[in-house]
């Protein structure tokens, strides 16, 4: 791979097919290289597969969550376009539901390797899809101290435990993928890449041969994936996190390939959508400065700042932890400090005196 100069990068986004493909259906993105969808039950309202033609079945990219309507999708592919065949590796870009939701289920029905990265398989196995009491009231407490009212954390935090439960169990070996890892693939030799931010290692695939980038959530058009801060790292940076690997992408990835999201429309147009993403944060950096500039906020306050529609108790909780990973990288940036008033998290801008070094307080 060789750096590519951002400036040659093209205006605008194109995308190459014209409508996705309905569920049960495929639409074909190159010779041996199908694209499916399978429905999710949130207002992003589908997750993106992609089959690879492999020397014995079909390589999947991506599963899906584990839900009735899910399954019957996958089942209306099984009895359509993907008749006869069988799936000969389960390849999971990252551990959120949505993508390694049906791994298991699919691993197990075909007797298939999963292969992932560390992380994501660790993750699921130390039972992250699971929260017990204690790591309930660790959540509740976590959203109650930057400001969340009670009665709303309550609904959250157990929210959130009932989407992380929607994945099945996972196989108990897995082959791990790792950053520069050659990955063979009937014949396609794939690259593996590794973004960050959004979910820890997440894997990408690369063929360079046939400038093909399957970029998972890491880069998706018109929307950012989400970046949150969550209670188990509350000091965590995941927005530099995701920004440091879209910085990596546009310097060492060609803006001419064909990048296969997880969610939404294919495109060409790398280097753009990198650049659209980070000015997107640094805008809503510029909101909660704008914001704390009027008087100190809790992070709760501000999550109507940053998202202004109303929001359901999945989508609050991902909202909510988002804005403080906005908040965590305006503290690193010496823009924001943290303080503690009655046992609540205020931000405010940092003094004059604390030549541009902010306190990061109790977080």
């Amino acid at each position: 791979m060789s750096s590519v100069d951002a400036g040659t990068e093209q205006a605008e986004l194109i995308f190459p097919f014209s409508a996705p493909p309905t569920y049960g259906q495929v639409t074909e993105v190159k010779e041996g290289i199908l694209w499916a969808r399978i429905p999710l039950p949130y207002r992003l309202d589908h997750v993106n597969v992609y089959l690879i033609r492999d020397s014995d079945g079909w390589a999947v990219v991506d599963t899906g969550i584990r839900t009735d309507e899910a399954i019957a999708a996958w089942g209306q592919l099984f009895t359509g376009p993907l008749r006869g065949q069988r799936i000969s590796k389960v390849i999971v870009t990252h551990s959120h539901p949505d993508h390694i939701g049906l791994a298991g289920w699919l691993c197990d029905r075909f007797s298939a390797p999963l292969l992932t990265s560390f992380s994501t398989y660790a993750g699921i196995r130390a039972g992250s899809h699971s929260r017990g009491d204690d790591a309930l009231r660790q959540y509740f407490n976590f959203y109650v101290s930057h400001g969340m009212s009670e009665e709303a954390a309550a609904v959250v935090a157990i929210q959130g435990n009932e989407y992380l439960k929607r994945v099945a169990p996972l196989p108990h070996t897995f082959l791990r993928l790792l950053m520069a890892d050659l990955l063979d693939i009937g014949g396609r030799r794939f690259r593996v890449l590794s973004g960050d931010g959004h979910a820890p290692e997440q894997i990408l695939l690369y063929c360079e041969q046939e400038r093909l980038l399957f970029s998972a959530d890491q880069v998706i058009e018109k929307i950012s994936p989400n970046v949150s801060v969550f209670a188990e790292e509350p000091n965590g940076d995941p927005l530099g996190h995701f920004l440091r690997s879209l910085r990596w992408l546009r310097a060492s990835i060609p803006d001419d390939v064909l990048v296969l999201p997880g969610h939404m429309r294919p495109f060409h147009g790398l280097h753009l959508r990198c650049s659209e993403l980070e000015l997107h944060h640094e805008e809503r950096c510029r909101l909660i400065l704008a914001a704390c500039a009027e008087r100190p906020h809790l992070a709760a306050e501000l999550v109507p700042v940053l998202f202004t529609r109303a929001l359901d108790p999945h989508q609050t909780s991902f909202a909510f932890t988002e804005t403080l990973a906005h908040v965590g990288q305006l503290v690193r940036r010496g823009e924001i400090e943290v303080v503690r008033q009655d046992d609540k998290l205020f931000n405010r801008l940092t003094h004059a005196g604390d030549n541009g070094v902010a306190k990061q307080r109790a977080r």
